[in-house]
């Protein structure tokens, strides 16, 4: 008579350097805990490790957007579905302490008990390119917006000749003219100094200028390869576009339709009832900067959309 194998649950709690995995039955009972390197040699250890213990049919992975994407990745690659687990509230936390075990078992139980059931965004393809370069572009325009606060910053205090003949100008003119400043050599001089600087941030500004032109020609050819079909919506441009792939990921079917597409950019109206009254308040998690793109969207569509405005 043949023997029936073992059903396993893993949970896996994730590190920079580290990841620490449980494994339990379908009673829930711990049957063991280990931790393992977090590079690909210790993801091979860490899915043999938890084939021993039995059939794994679930595995739920802390931080599967963060530290624990590789390992999401891989254990995908190799036939287990991964489900992607929320850190435990302060309230468990107090209740049972913290540790990377316990985290790990907890992690476990979740899958287990049916409270974890989200299916991690697919990291690859087109769309993780789009994800990474959106990340380099969003980078060059917080330090444009430093360098162009410190190129105003320092022609405060510049010298009065040098305010003068740069007063007036907008923010393109300001940084062309700074550009063209000719400090000299001997830089004792406090004019000649304030040229220095300012010309200095002002080819800084320019550099991120290119940077973040050539990200978006990149991220235009690539939105536009992904999802033509969003791209011909009124008010959906390639930035919002870019946005929205990320949100959802490489594998667009882990969502069961628009309700859970609402949800995950915080545009879901949830319950919010209690005795007689009777309403309902708009969802305040999610995915905040997939809400900042529906929303200007909208503001777009309200402008140029008569379907919308209707």
């Amino acid at each position: 008579m043949a023997t029936v194998k073992r059903i396993v649950i893993g949970g896996i709690d994730t590190h920079a350097l580290t990841d620490h995995a449980a494994v339990i039955d379908g009673h829930g009972r711990l049957l063991a805990d280990e931790q393992f390197a977090a590079d690909t040699n210790g993801y091979r250890r860490l899915l043999a490790w938890l084939r021993r213990h039995g059939e794994v049919v679930k595995v739920g992975v802390e931080g599967t957007g963060s530290y624990g994407a590789g390992l999401a990745t891989y254990l995908a690659d190799h036939g287990v579905r991964v489900v992607e687990v929320d850190r435990p509230d302060r309230r468990a936390r107090r209740r049972r302490g913290k540790s990377d075990p316990i985290d790990a078992e907890a992690a476990a139980r979740a899958v287990l008990a049916g409270t974890a059931t989200a299916v991690p965004r697919g990291r690859s393809g087109v769309v993780e390119s789009i994800r990474a370069l959106r990340i380099a572009r969003a980078g060059a325009v917080k330090a444009r917006t430093a360098a162009i606060n410190s190129l105003k910053a320092i022609l405060i205090t510049a010298p009065a000749p040098l305010q003068e003949m740069l007063a007036g100008d907008g923010t393109t003119a300001l940084v062309a003219a700074c550009t063209r400043l000719r400090p000299g050599d001997d830089l004792t001089d406090a004019t000649a100094g304030a040229k220095a600087a300012l010309a200095a941030v002002a080819h800084c500004v320019t550099q991120l200028n290119q940077e973040i032109a050539a990200a978006d020609a990149r991220l235009a050819t690539l939105a536009a390869a992904a999802a033509p079909a969003t791209l011909k919506l009124t008010g959906i441009g390639p930035d919002h576009a870019g946005q929205l792939l990320v949100t959802v990921g490489a594998n667009p079917d882990r969502l069961r339709g628009e309700a859970a597409f609402a949800h995950l950019c915080g545009v879901a109206p949830i319950p919010a009832t209690s005795g007689k009254t009777k309403r309902h308040r708009l969802h305040r998690g999610g995915d905040r900067d997939a809400n900042r793109a529906l929303h200007l969207a909208v503001v777009v569509r309200m402008r140029y959309c008569p379907r919308t405005r209707a």
